[in-house]
């Protein structure tokens, strides 16, 4: 347990600053900019900008709420929380479904860097996952 407080939490605390990073640019620049990516026919660019800003929020504090847990040794939950965090990652990879984005260089890598970030949370969990379910064994 020792190593998920110590060598854990530093772990998470950096994946998720650059999770945040990450994906606070790219979903922002996808609601400023909607127009630019990739539509499904008939939803308008309005309620798509509008539904990418709602699940932006929704995954966001889910992540919260699973590092506020990990912090305070609620591990499972915490890495329940902290998987269904990484969707904000892997949705952004969903562009490439419907076409491929038309934006800057600069915009069109935070598509990338979302599903890398949600690769390195899944590393994580499966990493403190590991650790949680090794168990001690006694001597005979």
């Amino acid at each position: 347990m020792e190593a998920l407080r110590s060598r854990g939490l530093t772990a998470l605390r950096l994946i998720l600053a650059f999770t945040l990073l990450s994906t606070t640019l790219h979903y922002a620049h996808n609601v400023i900019r909607a127009a630019d990516y990739p539509q499904i026919e008939g939803i308008p660019v309005g309620v798509a900008a509008t539904l990418v800003a709602i699940v932006y929020f929704v995954l966001t504090a889910i992540g919260l709420l699973g590092y506020r847990d990990y912090r305070r040794g609620r591990y499972w939950r915490a890495l329940a929380f902290l998987t269904v965090f990484s969707l904000s990652g892997l949705a952004s990879l969903g562009h490439f479904m419907v076409g491929v984005p038309r934006i800057p260089a600069f915009w069109f890598a935070t598509i990338f860097t979302d599903g890398a970030s949600a690769l390195l949370l899944w590393g994580f969990v499966i990493w403190a996952s590991a650790k949680l379910n090794r168990v001690a064994t006694v001597p005979a």
